[in-house]
């Protein structure tokens, strides 16, 4: 999802699989909570220029674009991944140390510019919570893909 080049890194997928071979992939989806939270830090940090969103990946057009005329079968069903935290705080703490996107998008900004992320942030969390005790239960769509060579 994050490569720079998609197209070739579609041709790769397609090229190192065997004929009848699988390839597996499990992409976020650009209205699900992750492809959300990509959005978000966008109105903050720019993508470089002429980079794809990485959510395009969790489209199915992208899919029969780059695969279905290359391939033998293509296949894909809406899923849910559940983040589940002790608070969309603590959430935020993790996502903003370890997670590349929004490490790398705190790491470009000032502190007040940051503070403003991490609201927009928790304010996002707080739309897709469905707990209700203070602890943070998200639902995520992604695409669960099988491609067949």
């Amino acid at each position: 999802m994050f490569t720079p080049n998609q197209t070739q890194a579609v041709s790769e997928l397609i090229r190192v699989c065997k004929p009848g071979g699988k390839i597996g992939m499990a992409n976020w989806t650009p209205d699900g909570f992750i492809g959300r939270l990509f959005k978000t830090i966008g109105q903050y940090v720019s993508p470089p220029p002429g980079i794809n969103s990485p959510a395009a990946w969790g489209t199915r057009g992208f899919l029969e674009e780059n695969f279905a005329s290359r391939t033998a079968r293509l296949q894909s069903e809406s899923r849910n991944f559940m983040f589940r935290y002790q608070s969309p705080r603590h959430w935020l703490d993790l996502f903003a140390t370890y997670y590349g996107p929004l490490l790398k998008a705190f790491e470009a900004l000032d502190k007040s510019t940051a503070e403003k992320l991490s609201g927009d942030v928790l304010r996002l969390i707080q739309r897709f919570n469905t707990a209700e005790d203070g602890t943070m239960v998200v639902p995520s769509e992604y695409l669960e893909v099988i491609v067949v060579k």
